[in-house]
Order: structure tokens, then sequence, then C-alpha cells
């Protein structure tokens, strides 16, 4: 490949490619130059920069502009605008360490969680760090995700410190690690209840006999060390690595009820004291490793979906290298590789299919049950099943770049997300624990006073230790947010932000788009009027070469036309998209424009020869396309295009979830209000530009409704980021899957339905367990410092309050 002196190539498809430039870095002023250079050229579809990490992604069209003429396009520009310093970013004279780390996202998975209390005692530490800019730690999820000036090793740094073992989840090799040290650890939380419930069972037998034989009470002390000191012993390690910082979490809680009974358990029995507490420290150790347990185990469920995603991915494919097969680890795989599928295997990595020709099963991605034929030309995507045919591919896309990838860290993301209902929850928490350590010393405190012995204030207070763990309110959200999500992704809906869910639940209002949203955006030309002097493949090939750099599906409709009609192929030497209008090319010195009347009227053409035939065409359902050579009207085109089979099922449903349907189109009056008639919609509004779909947003907003959008991700791209919830719908292979807050993959609109009632039941969800989390600790707390609670009951019932809120949560999963 060829060297460029002002970038490296981080990553490259056939028609998108990432740049990293030094001459960007830090520079935003440099970086919106080059932006405007880029776009000014119709073959560059998108420009995307981060000047932060000198990034720039270009997406393009390879027909009329190969790659290395763009990146060969892209060093000149560069070197003009960088001049002299084009090499090296510039450096602030008097930079601070902590600036010369860019701006970057690091997602750590954290093993030793073990209460709702450590991710927020890990999110507030890290907080702390002036470098972080956001931090978001998922209890349920077991992981974090840092935004910052700081790198990864740093964050490591920092998880570690406290106690806590990060790891990486970069890759879905990586991330598979991390699956297999979760089911680890599932197994060693089993061994550690197991063998501490051994030595629990005979010892609380002996503390209700009160045995008066000192061999018997030895004994207790016997049973109870190993209960506490090594099937407990990380509780104890945690409890005394926070007082060392000046931290504490419910580890600390458990550590101090537990020690306490057991340190007033030792030198009563030295002095032959009849009270011993031996058996209440077990318990207590014990109920908390069986709560534990179930919590693991029932986390395990909640994030089966992205266990399943990850697991999607074979660990190695058969490479070939110099003309022989080898198998190798998928991670040891780079872009350019060839790869040999066979029948029955799994499609490790994104790629294009060279030989060979096959059934994939694609269900996985886009949610489609059909299998879809694949031949040579034809793009494969990691995760899918191979069933049939064998075939050859060229691997395109590795790491965080394939699209299985892309599908987990949205999941991901989305179950990491902290929904506006959980800030009440997050405060609480923030103050709990310290709170219940005043509380408990109250209690014991208030029951001395009262005249009561030492061994009773102990009791009681221990008990408000065990009671208040704030593992169900910790709990309560995110394991919902998990099993909503979760969910979604099982049915083909893949949700980006997981406050997607809450704001999904309130929408009162959907604006679809028509053509490739409603319809199923595969038009064909029904009708072709010449009113021109020209040969019918002669205009034909005029007007196809014209359509050619167009991405519209009308335009492709109009190509197609003229392939099945043989029209000779042109080329054009300009080309000009006007969003919700038409284009204009220049092609053989004809001027050519191709759009709906009003645009082409404005442009000085006179379209009232094909006025009627135009109104009559729209009464039928059908699209009437004009077009125009050299400033004279030239032909009428019919476009039909049918609407998809789900599309009225789905416009029934959300009337019944009492949410309002409006149809949004650049299609003229007669043929949008002919496609709204067939699915159901009675709110039309056609000749939308996107300008005129953002204004309508807008105007629905300003008026108090909560507004969702749902399109095909292109010239609707500004009302979906303008939309309270923006739905893409699209193939689960293409780019749009990472633009909007929600993407229906195989395009079934009733998926935008069943999405909004997820995300109600979802809310449901989550407001029961708050309520019952938040009951449980405020009814627990003052019965627990009266003294009508034992410590071991306390530990048994703070444990069921947390599973109860996961069992809850997971009813999501058979919604």
């Amino acid at each position: 490949m060829t060297a460029y002196r002002q970038f490296s190539v981080a990553h490259a498809l056939r028609r998108r490619v990432r740049l990293v430039s030094p001459a960007l870095m830090r520079q935003p002023e440099r970086t919106y130059i080059l932006e405007i250079l880029l776009r000014k050229r119709p073959e560059i579809h998108d420009v995307r920069a981060v000047p932060e990490i000198g990034s720039l992604a270009i997406r393009f069209d390879p027909a009329r502009l190969p790659r290395e003429r763009l990146l060969a396009i892209v060093d000149a520009v560069l070197a003009n605008i960088a001049g002299g310093d084009a090499a090296a970013p510039a450096k602030p004279k008097t930079a601070p360490a902590t600036k010369q780390v860019a701006l970057q996202q690091c997602s750590v998975a954290v093993e030793g969680m073990t209460c709702a209390s450590c991710a927020l005692l890990i999110e507030l530490s890290l907080r702390r760090d002036p470098r972080v800019e956001e931090v978001r730690v998922n209890f349920a999820a077991g992981s974090a995700l840092v935004r910052g000036r700081l790198r990864k090793e740093e964050v490591f740094g920092l998880v570690s410190r406290l106690g806590y073992t990060p790891r990486p989840m970069d890759t879905l090799a990586q991330r598979r690690v991390v699956v297999e040290r979760e089911k680890a650890q599932l197994r060693e939380a089993w061994r550690r209840f197991a063998s501490a419930g051994l030595y629990t069972l005979p010892l609380m037998a002996l503390g209700m006999a009160m045995p008066r034989s000192p061999l018997l009470r030895f004994l207790q002390l016997l049973l109870a060390t190993p209960v506490l000191f090594r099937s407990g012993r990380p509780i104890f390690e945690k409890a005394l690595m926070l007082a060392r910082q000046r931290e504490a979490n419910m580890d600390t809680l458990v550590a101090l009820g537990a020690g306490a009974a057991y340190g007033y358990s030792v030198p009563a029995l030295l002095t032959g004291h009849r009270h011993l507490y031996f058996e209440a420290a077990a318990g207590i150790v014990t109920f908390v490793l069986l709560g534990r347990f179930l919590e693991e185990k029932a986390r395990g469920k909640a994030s089966q979906a992205i266990r399943a995603l990850i697991e999607l991915q074979p660990e190695t494919a058969t490479v070939i290298r110099g003309g022989e097969e080898q198998v190798l680890p998928v991670e040891e795989i780079v872009v350019g590789d060839l790869l040999r599928v066979r029948p029955g295997e799994r499609i490790a990595l994104d790629g294009v299919v060279l030989e060979g020709a096959s059934q994939v099963d694609e269900s996985v991605v886009t949610g489609e049950s059909r299998p879809a034929a694949k031949r040579a030309g034809d793009g494969v995507t990691g995760g899918c099943m191979n069933l049939s045919g064998a075939f050859t591919q060229r691997v395109t896309a590795v790491g965080q770049d394939t699209v299985l990838a892309g599908i987990v860290r949205m999941v991901d993301e989305a179950q990491g997300a902290k929904l506006p209902v959980q800030k009440m929850a997050d405060r609480i928490a923030s103050v709990f624990v310290p709170a219940v350590m005043g509380i408990a010393g109250a209690t014991a405190v208030g029951w001395l006073g009262a005249g009561h012995s030492a061994r009773s204030a102990l009791t009681h207070a221990t008990a408000v230790l065990l009671i208040a763990c704030p593992c169900a309110l910790g709990l309560a959200t995110p394991t919902a947010i998990m099993a909503g999500t979760g969910q979604a992704a099982r049915r083909g809906i893949f949700i980006r932000r997981g406050e997607s869910l809450e704001t999904m639940a309130g929408l009162t209002t959907v604006v679809f788009d028509k053509t490739g949203t409603i319809t199923e955006g595969r038009p064909v030309v029904t009708d072709f009027v010449n009113l021109s002097r020209r040969a019918d493949a002669r205009l034909l090939a005029l007007l196809s070469a014209a359509e050619q750099g167009s991405e519209h599906y009308l335009a492709r409709a109009i190509v197609a036309h003229a392939a099945s009609r043989a029209a000779p192929a042109l080329s054009a030497k300009s080309f000009d998209a006007v969003p919700g209008a038409g284009v204009a090319a220049t092609v053989q010195r004809h001027r050519i424009l191709v759009g709906n009347a009003a645009w082409l009227e404005a442009q000085g053409v006179d379209c009232g020869r094909g006025r009627e035939r135009a109104d009559a065409f729209a009464a039928q359902g059908k699209t009437p396309v004009f077009a125009a050579v050299d400033g004279e009207l030239a032909a009428l085109a019919a476009i039909a295009d049918a609407p998809r089979p789900t599309s009225a099922a789905a416009v029934r449903r959300l009337r019944k979830l009492g949410v309002r349907a409006v149809m949004a189109t650049g299609d003229v009056e007669a043929a949008a209000r002919h496609v709204a008639k067939q699915v159901g919609i009675d709110e039309v509004i056609a000749r939308a530009t996107p300008e005129r779909k953002l204004a309508l947003i807008r105007e629905l907003k300003a008026r108090g409704e909560r507004v969702g959008m749902i399109g095909d991700g292109v010239n609707d791209a500004p009302a979906l980021a303008a939309a309270d919830v923006g739905f893409a719908v699209g193939s689960g292979t293409h780019v749009s899957i990472e633009a909007a807050d929600v993407t229906l993959v195989n395009g079934d609109l009733a998926k935008a339905a069943e999405a909004i009632a997820l995300s109600r039941q979802t809310l449901r969800i989550i407001r029961q367990n708050l309520f019952w989390a938040l009951g449980y600790n405020t009814t627990a707390i003052p019965v627990a410092a009266l003294g009508r609670l034992n410590p071991m009951i306390a530990s048994a019932a703070m444990a069921a309050s947390s599973v109860s809120v996961v069992a809850n949560s997971l009813r999501l999963q058979r919604a």
C-alpha cells in the first residue's frame, strides 16, 4: 500500500476508510476546514472527524473515486492546510501532563464487585480524578465505562487500587475471556457457599443446644473460624482494604456484623461466659455467600443476550496463506486475509465472497428467518451460520470494526446506561452505608443506655448492619435494563442508548418516512412517457447516467429500468443531489435534471405538458418523476413501491398503545395519501423536504408531544436526530446501525411498536423494583433497631431482597 506523509490508514472498507493524522490532533479549526473541502466533492458521501484523537472517517463512492485516489487527495489537501507543521501536532508550550492524552473512552470488566455499593464506590472514586469526564459503573453487568483524558492502563490502576480486578473487553475475544471468568466466578461462589454451609449447619445445631461441655463449646470456635476466614475471607479482605482508604461498602457492614459477633464470642469462650455467638457470625457469612451466589446466577441470566452474541463468533477460522490452509485464532486474522468457510460453520469475520456460493442464516444479525443466498461479490457477516455450500471470503473487518462487535458494543452500552429514574436511587445509595453505620452505632448506644446487656446491644446493632444492604436498591434499575435490552436484541431491536428505554415509554406521536420505511424500498418504473424527440434508449441512457451517483430509491428504479431496456451505459461528468428534490448532472455536455415538478420548475423548466398524466399516476398511488434535458421537459416516469407487509399491523398496534401515527414524505400528495390509506395513517404531510421533516419534529415537540421518528437514516437523518427517539430501518450490516437510538434491523415496522411496549414494561418493572427495595429498607431498619430481628434472619432477608429484585427483572425475558 502507498505510504502517505500526513496520515496512516487505521481501517479500510470498500466504501469507508478511517485515517489518523497527527496534523489534525487537537486542531478543530484545521479539521473543520478539511471537512468542508472534502464534502464539496460529490463522490464523498460523509465525513466525520474527531480532532481530539486526529481521526477522520470518510464514506465515498469507490466507482467514481477509487480509494487510492481519495487518499492521495486527502494527503495533498492536508499538506496544504497544515503547512510545514503537518507531520506533527501542535503542542502547547506549557501543557500539563494530563492534557497530553487525547480524550478517549475505555470499557473495562470489573471482577470483585459483590454488591451495588461496590459499583457506587468505584464510580465515585473514579470521578474524583480530574482527568475523568464521565464514568458509569454497572454492578449487574460487572463493567465500567470511563471517558476521559487518561490511558487504559491508568484506568486499570485506579480500579486495582480499590481492590477490584479490571480486565479488558475491547474485542470479542477479550469479552469471551470475561464471560469464561464470570462462569468461573459463579462456580467459585457456589464452592464458597457450599463449604460454609457444611460447617454452619452443625454449628447452628450446637448453638441452639447451648452446650456446657468445654469441648463442644470449643468445637463451635473450630467450626466458625473456617467459615469466616476461609469461605468469607474476600469479605474481610475487601473491608480491610477499603478501611485503609477511608472508604466503605456492603462488605464493611458484613465484616463489622460478623466480626463483632465472632470477636465477642472468643473472649466469652475463654472466660467461661455462657452466651456465644459463633453460630450467628457463621450464619451471617453463609447467608451472605448464598445471596451472592444467587445474585451471580441471576445476573448471568439477565446478561444472557449479550453473552449469546459474544459466543456467536468462533474462536478459530481456516485461513489461506501462501496457498495453504491453516487454522488460526480469530484475533490473529487481519484485514485482507482469505478464509475458507465450510457448510455448518459459523462465519468468523465480516467479508466479501470471492469464490463459491451458499445459503447463510443471518437471523442472528438481521432477524430475518429465511436464509440468504450468497455468491461471489456478496457481503457476509461474522457470527452468521453457513448452511449449505462452501465459499472463500476476503476479510474486510476485524476486532471492534465488525458488525457483530458493533452490535455487542451497542447492547453493552445500552445495558450500562443510567436512566433518569435511577438518579434518586443513586443519591440514596451514596449516603446509605455511612448512614447505616451511624444508625447501628446509635442502636447499640440506645440499648446500652436503656440498661440492656452488651450482648443485646451487639445483637441488635449487627441486625441493623445486615438488614440494610443497599444491593436491592442498586440492582433495581440495571438488571431491568439488561433484561429489557437483551430481550429487544433477541427480537431484532437494537437499542443504542439505555436512556431510550425510558424515553420510548412516553412517546405520544411517531412520524414515519414513506419510501423505504413504510414501503419496501424496492420501487419499479411502471410507466415511462417520452416527451422528447429522442429515442427511448438514448433518453434512458442519459437519465440513468444522471442517477448513477444517487442512493435514492427512485433513482435506483430508473437505473434498473434503463438496464432492463438495454440502454447504453454512459457516465456523468458532474453530479449534484438536492435532498427531497432531485439530481442535476452533466452527461455528454447535456444538462440533465431529474426530480419532482416543483424543483424542476424552480430551475426554469416548464412541466405543464406532463401535469395531467402526473396527477393520474399519483391518483393510482404511483410517484411521478419529471426529467429535463437542457432545460426542456423530456420525460415523465411513474414509480410504484408496495407497502411492507408489517406496516399496517405496526400502525394498528401503535394506535392500541395510544400513539398517534403521522406520515411525512417528499412524495406528491396523491401518492402519499394512497399509501397512507393502505396502512391506516390519517395524517399525511406530502412534499416534505428534510428541512420540513425537521421542522415538523420541532413543532410537535413544542406542543408538548414526545416524538419518535422512523426513517431509513439517509434523508431522514436530521429528523431522526431531533426526535426524542430515532428509529433507523435497515439491515444490521449497514453503517446506519450506529446512527439512531434504535435500529430495526430487518425493516419490520411492527418492531417499533414492540419496542415501545417493551420499554413501558421495563419502566413498570423498574418502578416495582425501586418501590420494594426502598420499602424493604425503610421498614426493616427500624424493626432491626427495635430488637425485633435476629442477625441471621436479617442476613437471609437481605439476600432474599436482592434475589427478588433480579427475579422480577427477569420477567422481561418472557415478555
